[in-house]
């Protein structure tokens, strides 16, 4: 058979979203990553479940919430959990089936960190970064894949990390956390890969984010120097591009990743980090 035969009688066996509008939840949405993520699926139009620590009447959910809304969300919904707690994670899901709230697309985002060398490094701080770095990303997946599996349809998107890749002295308990998080991803992929079921995750570098501003502070410290010298002085030392990640780049590839073009993208962990884990 020739080639030009052989691709004439292929077939696809692609299966597109059965929704209209499509459901996400976002993790830890209010941290920079979070809300670009956010923004950029209620401008697609789909409808979002924001989860994060804060009280529901705190006026930062509220604004946020209008934003969303704004932007072009059909529907909005916030939800408060503690991810350090397995039950708390449960009592989540429950809320969102009691309201009649499936999951199409999961994105698991919330994440804290500490650096510290592992000599001073307290168990108390260790054992809730792996809750919330990894241990929460597993159950909320084990939640959410039912729905993926009863529609027929589904995308979970991990954010690791570039610790989910190489390692970084004084960061044992992230970088460990972050590396489980590539390697949940693997498994899952597998388990889900004849379901019509992505799972993936993204390696970011350094990331204009929360999450950086205390190591930031630091850097100003020790150098005596602006704010823009010390982030300039911490990119420059790992990503060689010299610049911050933007957050809103960060959403666009999860936009990607959630849509049908990608699926047979599944299992993989996609650095967005300026160049550092190519040195």
């Amino acid at each position: 058979m020739t080639m030009s035969a052989m691709t004439n009688t292929a077939t696809s066996s692609t299966v597109t979203t059965p929704h209209a509008s499509r459901t996400l939840l976002v993790t830890g949405a209010l941290g920079g990553i979070g809300r670009a993520i956010c923004h950029q699926f209620a401008g697609q139009g789909d409808s979002v479940i924001v989860h994060d620590i804060r009280a529901e009447s705190d006026t930062v959910v509220t604004r946020f919430v209008e934003e969303l809304r704004q932007a072009g969300a059909p529907v909005v919904h916030y939800f408060q959990a503690d991810l350090k707690q397995i039950s708390a994670i449960d009592a989540l899901f429950a809320d969102l089936r009691e309201e009649g709230l499936r999951v199409d697309i999961l994105v698991n985002n919330a994440g804290i960190q500490k650096t510290a060398p592992i000599q001073e490094f307290d168990a108390a701080t260790w054992l809730d970064i792996l809750a919330i770095n990894l241990t929460a990303v597993y159950r909320c997946i084990q939640h959410a894949v039912e729905d993926m599996r009863h529609s027929g349809w589904g995308r979970i998107i991990n954010l690791s990390s570039v610790h989910g890749l190489v390692g970084s002295a004084n960061k044992a308990a992230y970088v460990a956390a972050k590396h489980g998080v590539v390697g949940l991803t693997k498994v899952l992929a597998l388990e889900t890969a004849t379901q019509n079921i992505t799972v993936n995750a993204i390696s970011p570098g350094w990331t204009d984010t929360p999450i950086l501003w205390p190591q930031i502070q630091q850097r100003m410290a020790l150098l005596g120097s602006s704010r823009d010298e010390a982030v300039h002085n911490l990119v420059t030392e790992k990503q060689p591009t010299g610049q911050l990640v933007p957050p809103e780049h960060v959403a666009a590839l999860v936009y990607y990743l959630a849509g049908d073009q990608a699926a047979h993208m599944t299992g993989t962990t996609l650095p967005i980090d300026g160049g550092w884990t190519c040195q």
